[in-house]
């Protein structure tokens, strides 16, 4: 089986709304870029996940040795969730209040005129 190796991803292409009745120039790129958000952050919730479940694992194999041997597992883990939204993949915003607060998206708050 193939593993992924960690390679890095470019920013996916996003469409943002456009005029002031919150219509977006492209409506379909526009769903795209909220269907590839969606993706994303699932991704990035899995993937603690799993990063998790090698801390817990590794602990309860190592038992009282735990605090030696279960660094590197420990390490991934913490460097992963301290990141903003777990290492997510973000568009290039040209509105930035929109990657602090995803749900202005839908709103049509963070608009751009």
């Amino acid at each position: 089986p193939r593993v992924f190796q960690g390679e890095k991803q470019k920013p996916y292409p996003h469409e943002e709304r456009g005029s002031e009745r919150g219509r977006a120039k492209d409506p379909v790129r526009f769903l795209q870029g909220i269907y590839q958000r969606a993706r994303e952050r699932q991704i990035a919730y899995e993937t603690v996940r799993i990063l998790r479940k090698r801390v817990i694992e590794c602990y309860r194999r190592e038992g009282v040795n735990h605090y030696d041997l279960c660094k590197g597992p420990v390490e991934e883990f913490y460097n992963v969730i301290i990141q903003n939204d777990h290492g997510q993949l973000h568009p290039k915003y040209e509105n930035l209040e929109l990657r602090t607060n995803p749900s202005n998206l839908l709103s049509g708050k963070g608009e751009t005129k």
